[in-house]
């Protein structure tokens, strides 16, 4: 009898993750579009998807009537945590990846456009190879919290002993300096979770200056922190 009642509540928790598969794969979709092709949708799905079923072999209804309520944002807190495993980004990458960004930014004063990979070596004096790899490491960091991609470069180090609290008063400080359509920039991408194609057709913008709007944002927070800090 007991081992009946057992197999029953398992039948019903395997319905459970079943009917939410579907939402698992296409959260898995929305997040590898915002990603470098190397990595790998089906990872993605595979990660969210293990994360479900432990979810919902767990799950007590009587806590909590609603399951992707519930459910949704730890699998996706899961997908980052796989981001996050694989280290893409050591101490010397986090200084290239800063060096990048400003050989970017001084290369559109001059150019309107950004520098390819083969003109960035050249300019770092480094190999075609690692500034390859960096930009991906990068790109990867930008679907990640705001809190994750401070932590780039040295002055990220301010961080450890800020408040979350304090850092969201820091970021809505920031960001009412910029125009309204710059928010919406900011609160498509990382609220309503836009690709960039998405938000340049949506403001008609260039994914360019929606790129270097981002990290200007993030540059001006991780100065204000640092100066408060200091």
């Amino acid at each position: 009898m007991i081992s009946l009642y057992s197999s029953d509540i398992k039948h019903k928790e395997d319905e459970l993750a079943i009917q939410y598969l579907p939402a698992v794969k296409a959260m898995s979709f929305r997040l590898k579009e915002r990603l470098p092709s190397s990595i790998d949708y089906m990872d993605l799905s595979a990660i969210g998807t293990e994360e479900l079923i432990k979810l919902a072999r767990r799950y007590d209804e009587k806590l909590n009537d609603n399951f992707w309520g519930y459910a949704k944002k730890r699998v996706y807190g899961a997908m980052l945590d796989y981001l996050r495993s694989l280290d893409i980004l050591s101490r010397a990458s986090r200084k290239l990846v800063k060096a990048i960004n400003y050989a970017v930014e001084e290369y559109r004063v001059d150019h309107d456009d950004e520098p390819t990979d083969e003109q960035l070596a050249e300019i770092l004096d480094e190999s075609v190879e690692k500034i390859h790899d960096a930009r991906i490491a990068s790109s990867i960091y930008t679907v990640m919290p705001l809190y994750d991609q401070l932590q780039v470069g040295d002055e990220g180090a301010a961080l450890a002993v800020v408040e979350r609290e304090e850092l969201v008063l820091v970021i809505q400080k920031i960001l009412s300096n910029y125009s309204e359509r710059e928010q919406m920039i900011i609160q498509l991408y990382y609220f309503e979770e836009l690709t960039l194609k998405e938000i340049s057709i949506i403001l008609s913008i260039t994914e360019s200056r929606i790129s270097q709007i981002h990290k200007s944002v993030l540059q001006k927070i991780k100065q204000s922190v640092g100066d408060s800090d200091g």
